[in-house]
C-alpha cells in the first residue's frame, strides 16, 4: 500500500493539524515529521509531542485503548525531492560545498573510534562533514532542549543558524531527522533536509 493511501486510510487530510508520537524517545516520530513534510503537508501543520507518549505517560495525563471511528480521505501527496540528497549529491558537494553535512551519530562512531553496529560499514565519517550527536539537543526526558542551548549547539558547526544550506545525515536516515526538528526549532525558514542513504549506504566497505 503507497504512502498516499496509509495516510488516507487514517482519516487525515491535507490541511489537517498534526501532531505525532511514539514510544521510542522521540526518534521515529521525528522521521515520521520530516515524512509528512516531504511529501508535501504544510510544515507549520506538523508537529511531534515532545517527550514522546513516554512521558505523557509518566505525568499521568490521560490515555484510553479505545480506536476512533475513521472517516477515510483522499490525501494528496507532492513529493519535494529537493528535501533528500542522495550519494552522488553528497559526492559532488565535496568537491564543490553547497551546503553542509551534519552527522548525528555519537562523536566516538563520527571519529571511526568504535566499530559501526552494521556488519560490513567502515569507520569514519563524510569529508568535510561535521558532527552534532542528536542526543546532545534533548534533555534527560527527551524533550528539545530550548532555543537558547540549541543555538549554541548548532553554531559549534555554523557560522549562522539562519543558513538554509543544511543537509543532516546519521547511520540510516532516522536520528538525522531529530537534528532537522532541532534546527527548525530555531529556524523557522528551514525545511528539513536528509542524506537518505546517510551512512549505512556511504560506509559500505
Amino acid at each position: 500500500m503507497s504512502g498516499k493511501k496509509i495516510v488516507s486510510a487514517m482519516g487525515i487530510k491535507n490541511n489537517d493539524e498534526i501532531v505525532i508520537y511514539d514510544n521510542s524517545d522521540v526518534i521515529s516520530s521525528c522521521r515520521c515529521w520530516y515524512n509528512f513534510i516531504y511529501f508535501g503537508h504544510d510544515p507549520k501543520l506538523v508537529h511531534i509531542l515532545n517527550g514522546g507518549l513516554n512521558k505523557w505517560i509518566k505525568e499521568k495525563r490521560t490515555t484510553t485503548a479505545d480506536l476512533p471511528f475513521i472517516n477515510k480521505s483522499r490525501y494528496k501527496s507532492l513529493e519535494k525531492k529537493e528535501l533528500v540528497k542522495d550519494m552522488k549529491m553528497i559526492n559532488q558537494n565535496i568537491i564543490k560545498p553547497i551546503f553542509k553535512v551534519i552527522d548525528a551519530r555519537s562523536r566516538e562512531r563520527f571519529d571511526g573510534k568504535v566499530t559501526e553496529p552494521r556488519k560490513g560499514l567502515k569507520s569514519g565519517n563524510i569529508k568535510n562533514s561535521f558532527c552534532i550527536p542528536y542526543i546532545s539537543c534533548l534533555n534527560e526526558d527527551k524533550t528539545f532542549k530550548d532555543v537558547v542551548e540549541l543555538k549554541k549547539i548548532f553554531h559549534s558547526c555554523l557560522d549562522s543558524t539562519t543558513d538554509k544550506n543544511v543537509v543532516f545525515s546519521c547511520g540510516s536516515g532516522v536520528t538525522a531527522c531529530v537534528l532537522a526538528l532541532a534546527y527548525s526549532l530555531i529556524n523557522d525558514k528551514y525545511l528539513p533536509c536528509i542524506y537518505d542513504g546517510s551512512w549505512a549506504e556511504y560506509g559500505l566497505i
